[in-house]
């Protein structure tokens, strides 16, 4: 049976599909990202959403506890990235790459094959990038491809490399575009190194990553609502 409303309760940012109804437009309508096939989808602050007393259908993410009811309605977002992903291609790589973690699954012959999840290197790399956008007063779309790259294996040592450049006079875009360039050159290596990379979570919106992932694979940018679609 199809759900009305489903939440990706992600760390800083949660996605919401809501299927033929309107409820949340008149308080949530500034977060409304499109509406399309009956579908209303969300982002919205996870801080923001958390003062507010609803309660979802269905639910994936870090923060979906306060939203819970019945712990039937919640989906482990592997899963929720399998069946969101797949009818996309017989043989695919789906990665999911988020503010705190990362995670894929790949299909052969249209048949789940295997999958890993990463919550410890990859921790905290969106969160991170916002963070040092905010900090130093940039957009992404500031940023462009580096071709170097820092060769980094978690963001404290890519905050360090970060600041020792621009210290020594190097733009904080320039700096930035290289170790988001490392943490695209680490997702590759964690996805084993696959020749095509169906991309989802809030990466898809950041050209600056896409482009340096570019560099090792073919990348399919598939937005931010598979684990929504998965469990709606």
């Amino acid at each position: 049976m199809t759900k009305k409303m489903v939440l990706d309760a992600g760390t800083t940012w949660s996605k919401i599909i809501e299927y033929k109804t309107n409820k949340m437009k008149d308080t949530f309508s500034n977060y409304l990202i499109k509406t399309e096939n009956a579908k209303n989808y969300y982002i919205i602050p996870s801080a923001t959403l958390k003062q507010y007393d609803l309660k979802f259908e269905a639910m994936t993410g870090h923060m979906s506890e306060k939203f819970l009811d019945d712990k039937n309605n919640y989906t482990n977002e592997i899963i929720a990235l399998t069946q969101g992903a797949q009818n996309i291609e017989k043989n695919a790589l789906i990665l999911d790459l988020g503010s705190r973690d990362a995670k894929w699954v790949r299909f052969l012959d249209g048949k789940f094959k295997d999958l890993d999840w990463n919550t410890a290197c990859a921790s905290s790399t969106g969160a991170t990038i916002e963070m040092l956008l905010k900090f130093y007063n940039i957009s992404d779309d500031e940023l462009s491809f580096n071709e170097e790259k820092y060769n980094i294996t978690c963001g404290i040592f890519g905050l360090e490399r970060i600041m020792d450049d621009i210290a020594r006079g190097e733009s904080s875009q320039a700096a930035i575009s290289k170790f988001i360039h490392g943490i695209a050159f680490n997702t590759w290596n964690f996805s084993k190194r696959a020749e095509k990379i169906y991309l989802s979570g809030g990466f898809c919106e950041n050209k600056c990553f896409v482009d340096s992932l570019s560099k090792y694979c073919e990348v399919v940018p598939l937005g931010r609502f598979v684990l929504c679609e998965g469990i709606l």
